[in-house]
């Protein structure tokens, strides 16, 4: 089904991902395109040098504005790209919902995360600050670099709503990143945050020079776990075989692009979580997912024992030599449990 209603995009962020959104539907001229950096001076270098040198160094279509304050690019839009960390989110929510009209716009989250105050997803601090406004995920095993590059690739837009996800799924598809529509917003949301755990313990195994065979047992046994909290959160473990589960798993396990497999790389090498912080100029959202999912697994009593060692690895200062022992030498199981 075609959407033919004449939308307008305000994408919120201006990190990777979020410019390559910008960009590749600004380049779709379907559209008119805003995109918003929460800072006014990386706005302005952006509409001065017509390219976003601090976090992806493309350059921007003629044809997408660069907006410098948040009502700007708010007020016109009928479709709000929400691609700010998990952890900014709840502040620029408040934001918006101080706007008239907000209620009648389609929010899209597509940051991969959990909230470490409240344990919740995107999804869940659009309905707690903003009420029952259409909402779609957008998410998959998308390197923001490989996209901008027009390799192709592909992405999953659920909603509650199968008319939002059919209106984002036709707004976001181009010729090189197709969208497929869904419903389990709880599903691919949770497969979106705690793929970035996994991606962190197989970054500690590279690090301590391990092989394929180390890595393809902890994508396996990484995915088991996240289909067994997403079971007791309601998702369809189906979810997690697909497109936003098992493909962005693999995807952010083995790619060299992937921040959370560095940050874990680096670790094994035997810097402190503060060092490696310090050195990136772009958030990996797995390390806040990190606690968050440890969080969940005990409130809901959830057996998640690759990301209970992630979790002592990086907050506890534990060996990852130690964890590997640990997790090797555990109660014998059989597989399906």
């Amino acid at each position: 089904m075609k959407d033919k209603k004449n939308h307008t995009i305000a994408v919120l962020g201006a990190g990777s991902w979020g410019t390559t959104l910008a960009v590749m539907l600004a380049q779709k001229r379907a559209y008119p395109v805003s995109l918003w950096s929460a800072f006014k001076e990386h706005a302005r270098a952006m509409q001065e040098s017509r390219c976003n040198k601090e976090y992806l160094n493309a350059a921007l279509p003629e044809s997408l504005r660069v907006a410098v304050s948040l009502n700007e690019a708010l007020d016109p839009a009928d479709i709000i790209v929400l691609a700010l960390p998990v952890k900014y989110l709840r502040v620029l929510l408040k934001q918006i919902r101080k706007e008239k009209g907000y209620q009648k716009k389609i929010f899209v989250g597509v940051a991969k995360g959990i909230e470490q105050k409240s344990l919740k997803t995107v999804a869940g601090l659009v309905r707690e600050i903003l009420g029952t406004v259409p909402y779609c995920v957008l998410s998959g095993p998308n390197i923001a670099k490989e996209v901008c590059e027009r390799l192709p690739s592909v992405a999953v837009a659920a909603s509650l709503r199968r008319s939002t996800a059919l209106t984002i799924q036709d707004i976001f598809s181009t010729p090189y990143f197709r969208v497929y529509s869904h419903h389990d917003v709880i599903g691919v949301e949770l497969a979106a945050a705690l793929k970035n755990v996994i991606a962190i313990a197989c970054g500690i195994s590279d690090g301590m020079g391990f092989g394929t065979n180390t890595k393809a047992a902890l994508v396996s046994r990484g995915l088991a776990e996240m289909r067994r909290l997403g079971k007791v959160m309601k998702a369809s473990s189906l979810t997690f075989s697909g497109v936003a589960g098992m493909g962005d798993l693999v995807t952010t396990c083995f790619s060299t692009h992937s921040r959370n497999r560095f940050v874990g790389e680096e670790i094994a090498k035997g810097k402190s979580l503060s060092e490696v912080v310090g050195s990136m100029n772009m958030i990996a959202e797995g390390i806040d997912s990190v606690k968050a999912a440890y969080q969940l697994s005990k409130k809901h009593k959830v057996s998640m024992p690759i990301t209970e060692q992630v979790y002592k690895v990086i907050y506890q200062n534990k060996k990852p030599a130690e964890a590997v022992k640990d997790l090797m030498l555990r109660e014998k199981k059989i597989e399906t449990e």
